[in-house]
């Protein structure tokens, strides 16, 4: 039997066909509708969202996404700065942190992962680096089904080695895939969902053509 989550748009209760992935959970959607796919050139909401993507690595981002919020206090709202600064104290303090993912070496990398990053903001600004990888406008797929869509790209086995090649950790090709789709560097939703032409629109608003 074919997975829905793996197949087609999927049309919702309110008439809008969405991509299957989300299901029908209320804080899916609407991450789903709100933020994934559209195009983010905030260099600090751009660190946060890799981070929280290297902590999904072996889990869901449901399960990610429903902590958001106890990451944002426990990493002090993902100012770089800050978390560069975390010594072996407020690293074993978040490891008792029950409302984060409790892992050594993702709380270790995302260390290590905003000292490299304070180092390309100074030199060229986080997210003309990676807006860079992608000539600074999103990759326009045109999938009609989730089984179509890839896990990884030449693009992104190239970012994810530079990040790597720079300092920060959990930065493999899937999860980089991954955050270039939630950040609009790729309109991964399919053809049929309502977001894909709505995040053509999002980025021609920002960008002015």
């Amino acid at each position: 039997m074919t997975d829905p989550a793996k197949g087609p748009a999927i049309r919702h209760s309110d008439g809008k066909h969405r991509c299957p992935w989300p299901g029908t959970d209320a804080l899916y959607v609407a991450y789903h509708d709100d933020e994934w796919g559209v195009p983010e050139f905030d260099s600090r909401a751009l660190f946060e969202k890799l981070v929280l993507d290297g902590f999904q690595a072996g889990l869901s981002w449901i399960a990610i996404l429903r902590k958001r919020d106890n990451f944002r206090r426990a990493f002090a709202g993902f100012d770089p700065e800050k978390i560069a600064a975390f010594d072996a104290a407020k690293i074993e303090s978040l490891m008792r942190d029950p409302g984060i993912v409790r892992n050594r070496a993702k709380i270790e990398g995302a260390v290590a992962s905003a000292r490299a990053y304070l180092d390309i903001e100074a030199a060229t600004g986080f997210s003309t680096y990676l807006w860079d990888f992608v000539d600074g406008r999103p990759l326009a797929n045109a999938f009609r089904s989730l089984d179509e869509v890839p896990a990884r790209t030449p693009v992104s086995e190239r970012l994810a080695k530079d990040l790597k090649d720079r300092g920060f950790k959990f930065c493999g090709p899937t999860i980089v895939y991954a955050f270039m789709q939630a950040v609009g560097m790729v309109n991964d939703h399919l053809i049929e969902c309502w977001r894909h032409e709505a995040c053509h629109a999002a980025f021609r608003s920002t960008d002015g053509r």
